[in-house]
């Protein structure tokens, strides 16, 4: 049986201080991310309802899906958002060799740099997964890693959309990197829970900021 975590240990974050896990926790923001798309329906629906609850968040890409639905993309940059790297083929760090992790990346790069009006480099690993090795040469690359520090487990079948909004409302807190999934995977879930979660966080006044 395998291990749900919504919350990242502060343990795992001081092992790992050269990544991004959250914001400044002085002011009452919230930063959404996607991972997985774009996917057609699925990110436009998502753009939609951010858009009913003037939200901005971030998009981490994968390559290939910016590749096979460019129109969607722009979709993301068009509202307001930013998109960001998540590998070209949502590789895994522990499995691929740094040169073709590294390769991935930069096909994802070169994809992004086509929508992008912002230059500042962001990626999150596929999995969650990296290696100090490849950690060290993609911050020498100039790309910030982020993470996060509360997890929607809309993926995770076993979740259900009550338990997912249960345990968001409960570990949000002002500054929290939060990640959702606008993928087929996750849609069921997104799609109940994402609506519910604006609407709270907005009624305590948070605003939703994608990172610059």
């Amino acid at each position: 049986m395998s291990i749900i975590i919504a919350k990242t240990p502060r343990l795992v974050k001081r092992f790992f201080p050269m990544l991004r896990w959250s914001f400044s926790s002085k002011r009452k923001i919230i930063y959404l991310t996607f991972d997985d798309g774009p996917t057609p329906e699925i990110t436009d629906w998502t753009l939609q309802t951010l858009a009913k609850h003037n939200a901005k968040a971030t998009f981490f890409c994968i390559g290939k899906n910016i590749a096979q639905y460019p129109e969607t993309t722009q979709h993301i940059v068009d509202g307001g958002h930013r998109i960001a790297n998540h590998c070209y083929n949502h590789d895994n760090a522990w499995k691929s060799t740094a040169k073709n992790y590294l390769a991935s990346v930069k096909k994802t790069e070169n994809l992004l740099e086509r929508f992008q009006q912002n230059d500042a480099k962001l990626f999150r690993p596929p999995y969650g997964k990296l290696t100090y090795k490849k950690v060290k040469q993609l911050r020498q690359k100039g790309y910030q890693i982020i993470m996060w520090d509360v997890l929607s487990n809309d993926v995770q079948h076993q979740v259900s959309s009550e338990k997912s909004l249960q345990t968001l409302v409960k570990k949000t807190k002002n500054g929290s990197i939060v990640v959702f999934h606008d993928s087929v995977k996750g849609s069921a879930t997104l799609k109940k829970v994402l609506p519910e979660f604006l609407t709270h966080f907005g009624k305590l006044g948070f605003e939703f900021r994608a990172i610059k």
